[in-house]
């Protein structure tokens, strides 16, 4: 009988426990949820969800904003760089051909002279000056001549025109003749060398 007792205590005990707990968790869900019958039971939690969306609608309104700015300011580098582009191009050569002008007037003043000169000899010399004067002019400017004769061919740099008899076998599948000279200019290929190559 004391068994059935102390049993009897314990569901009483835990019962009871169970009942504080219980009257607990309605407390503090009184405390969030609207338990008030005189109100609407989601009024409470329908300002939450008021101001939650006006504050995201701001916060949406100003990441708008700065991506409108950045378009546009995207917009106008775009046309500024464009405008850039196009006036670099057109005047890309402009001073590679200033730096001529000073040839063009050697090779002027070459023609005066073989105009009215006798001497070959002179107009040797002053043709050999202009040439001179070009050669280093260009080679200011990054231009380099390839050296191709007696070269191995190489189809990245040479353009066969045509193939001949090699004179001996060290110089099959060699440059035997260069038609055109191949350039570099800053160390980028510009121009193939057009050359007759031994078989």
């Amino acid at each position: 009988m004391s068994d059935q007792n102390n049993e009897n205590s314990t569901n009483n005990t835990n019962n009871t426990d169970n009942l504080s707990q219980n009257e607990a968790m309605d407390d503090i869900l009184s405390n969030f949820l609207n338990t008030d019958d005189s109100r609407a039971g989601v009024d409470s939690i329908d300002e939450g969800i008021d101001e939650e969306r006006d504050k995201l609608m701001a916060e949406n309104a100003e990441l708008k904003d700065k991506l409108l700015r950045q378009l546009a300011e995207f917009e106008n580098y775009k046309r500024r760089t464009s405008k850039e582009r196009i006036e670099l191009t057109l005047t890309a050569n402009k001073e590679t051909i200033q730096s001529l002008l000073v040839v063009l007037d050697d090779v002027d003043r070459a023609d005066k002279t073989l105009q009215t000169t006798t001497d070959l000899e002179v107009a040797k010399e002053g043709i050999s000056l202009v040439f001179s004067k070009l050669r280093s002019i260009m080679q200011q400017k990054g231009l380099k001549k390839m050296e191709a004769l007696n070269e191995e061919f190489d189809a990245d740099l040479h353009e066969a025109i045509t193939e001949i008899p090699a004179p001996n076998e060290k110089m099959k599948g060699k440059v035997m003749d260069v038609l055109e000279s191949g350039y570099y200019l800053n160390d980028k290929l510009i121009r193939f060398a057009k050359v007759i190559v031994g078989k």
